[in-house]
């Protein structure tokens, strides 16, 4: 009797929720190498960077390794303690071109705002779809947002990230055609009025080259189309009438923190989004909030050092003072880009309940797999139960050692559950079941 009053009482404990409109950060980086390119403490720089734009949705490429995603996760966190991330995944395109098996993509997120789904269900990485090219991956990655009304009405973000092959020339431009060819033949298995957002290094020197026009011709057969939502439509490359959205170099020369040198003149780096993104108030990007961030717009930072006094007028005025500059200049040779979406759902703030033995990480709301941190495996609690409302025992999870469990919940009915123990002393974790 006292178990079923227990769960009564956490049952009638609903979510908080915050009034719409709901704002998200997003930012993509390509952060050069990391973690192999020297110096070996840039790491600092992204941290300051994080805690000055603090996005909510974090995509970034050129990553090299899996020491290096787990890298940058703990500075995030440093910054925000919900952030978690996706799978690591190798490079697995033909690289016949050159070796690009060093130069991943990766996805962070607040999970208070967003879970990960799982879209390939089977496969050795579950919660993502890699896309194969001619000559590197794109990832799709699916977030749903964590809304109040998620499991009658979920909302989805469909997140690809990607690095189409550099430099210029007719062969490289057919190649970057090549591989967004092969991401709008991935398209055909999407079903129309789908939000999709589109981080990559795009490597693009003007609007005409094709593999651009592939992504925005809405003339085509493709139901996946792309728009510019800074609307600096045009040849960008050495233009400084495109200066405000140029992202590379943030070094002119002789810098020797690698990566390409030259100055400010080129606009590689890009955020898009679908069409339907511009209008749907459901999960559209805020007009006008589109950056080159770090890039104050000036004229006179035309094929010079980011962090130069020709790039900021004062840092009183500025939108990005030096010091932000500084930071860009000594983490990457570009520049990362921010957008703003918004939607007129209401999110649910969730539950983050911890006892003494384990905690949930991440969002309480839970489609397949529920993630815990054990911190105590003692003799008298050796395994958890999950129970459903009617304080019937649907499930158990083994305690045998400290550290972090991944439990498939995937068979388990919609609806509410409680992580308990046989020690009724210890509080229960409640969480909720989606579809």
């Amino acid at each position: 009797m006292c178990r079923s009053l227990q769960i009564l009482f956490f049952l009638l404990i609903g979510l908080h929720s915050v009034s719409a409109q709901e704002t998200f950060n997003t930012m993509f980086y390509n952060v050069l190498n990391f973690p192999d390119q020297l110096p070996i403490n840039r790491i600092q720089y992204l941290e300051l960077i994080i805690d000055d734009y603090n996005p909510d949705i974090f995509m970034i490429c050129e990553l090299n390794n899996e020491t290096g995603a787990n890298t940058i996760l703990s500075t995030i966190q440093e910054v925000n303690p919900n952030y978690l991330r996706a799978t690591f995944a190798h490079n697995s395109s033909d690289d016949d071109i050159g070796d690009t098996n060093e130069l991943q993509n990766m996805l962070y997120y607040d999970s208070t705002k967003f879970s990960l789904e799982i879209i390939n269900p089977g496969a050795a990485i579950e919660d993502q779809i890699i896309i194969q090219t001619n000559y590197r991956d794109f990832n799709h990655y699916k977030l749903k947002v964590n809304t109040t009304d998620q499991v009658t009405n979920p909302l989805f973000l469909n997140v690809i990230v990607g690095h189409l092959k550099s430099s210029s020339g007719t062969t490289n431009q057919n190649l970057r055609l090549q591989m967004v060819q092969a991401l709008e033949t991935y398209f055909d298995t999407f079903a129309p009025n789908q939000y999709v957002l589109l981080g990559g290094d795009l490597n693009l020197y003007t609007n005409s080259e094709p593999a651009f026009q592939e992504l925005i011709d809405s003339d085509t057969t493709n139901d996946i189309t792309f728009i510019d939502p800074a609307d600096r439509i045009g040849s960008w490359s050495n233009n400084t009438s495109y200066i405000d959205v140029f992202t590379q170099s943030t070094r002119n020369a002789g810098s020797g923190l690698g990566g390409a040198t030259g100055g400010f003149d080129d606009r590689f780096d890009f955020i898009m989004t679908t069409e339907n993104m511009q209008t749907a108030s459901e999960m559209s990007f805020v007009d006008g909030s589109y950056r080159a961030y770090g890039n104050n717009g000036l004229v006179s930072c035309y094929n010079q050092d980011i962090n130069s006094s020709n790039c900021g007028i004062s840092d009183a005025t500025d939108e990005f003072p030096s010091g932000i500059r500084e930071a860009l200049y000594n983490f990457s040779d570009h520049l990362p880009v921010t957008l703003q979406l918004q939607t007129d759902r209401t999110l649910s703030t969730p539950e983050y309940l911890t006892t003494t033995n384990f905690s949930l990480i991440g969002s309480n709301i839970i489609s397949d797999h529920i993630k815990l941190n054990v911190t105590d495996t003692s003799p008298t609690i050796n395994k958890l139960r999950i129970i459903n409302v009617l304080g019937q025992e649907v499930k158990t999870i083994s305690l045998e050692q400290k550290g972090i469990i991944i439990e498939d919940v995937s068979t388990l009915e919609p609806g509410i559950y409680f992580l308990t123990t046989e020690q009724l002393s210890i509080e229960p974790l409640k969480f909720i079941k989606t579809d």
